[in-house]
């Protein structure tokens, strides 16, 4: 099953020249990795628990899409204007899964199941957790989905979108959506491993 991820490419190559003004200016890739994350907790606590109207939810895509727009940005200045490093790397896959539990938190309050939203948030970090896990075999990190990172931003900005134009979601909706995107988060962790041992065993065997 395809995965929104296939677009970042085409993305980051749009921002390319935001990334160049940044750079020149003096910003580093760290600085927007922990930028994207303090802004992602703050504005999930703001929803999660001092949200005045529904209409505060348009606040959820929006940021969704700049907060993808920051990590591409971070990914390019590591990778072509050498600010790689071993802090960047954990700083990365750390405030990833740290923004997506926030980001993801308020909608336990908002007419989903509660524990269904938990096991969202659980599997998502499980999910990332195995993306990593394949370098650790000797694989590339693992992006594979159906239930990839941008994939959740997508359901989830969606949704921001919908309860803050002030429509009501269905019941059977509020109940069976979290359950939906669990499964598909469980696929995906299953497609990350199969994925990750293939690439394993191809670079082992030509490395021989």
């Amino acid at each position: 099953m395809p995965s929104v991820y296939a677009l970042k490419p085409a993305f980051q190559g749009v921002l390319r020249p935001i990334v160049r003004g940044l750079v020149r200016a003096g910003v580093t890739a760290n600085q927007v990795t922990l930028t994207a994350c303090v802004l992602s907790v703050a504005l999930g606590l703001f929803l999660t628990f001092w949200l005045p109207s529904t209409r505060w939810l348009l606040a959820l895509p929006i940021f969704l899409f700049v907060r993808m727009a920051l990590n591409a940005i971070d990914g390019v200045m590591a990778r072509e204007f050498g600010q790689k490093s071993n802090l960047g790397a954990y700083l990365n896959e750390l405030t990833d899964v740290v923004s997506d539990s926030f980001l993801y938190l308020p909608f336990a309050y908002l007419g989903f199941d509660p524990l269904w939203i938990g096991v969202v948030i659980v599997l998502a970090v499980i999910s990332e957790m195995t993306g990593v896990v394949a370098l650790m075999i000797g694989a590339s990190r693992r992006y594979d989905g159906p239930m990839g990172k941008s994939d959740r931003a997508a359901v989830f900005g969606a949704l921001g979108l919908w309860m803050g134009l002030g429509l009501n979601i269905a019941p059977w909706v509020a109940r069976w959506l979290p359950i939906a995107v669990a499964l598909l988060l469980a696929v995906t962790v299953l497609n990350r491993v199969t994925k990750g041992l293939k690439d394993a065993q191809l670079k082992a065997g030509t490395t021989r």
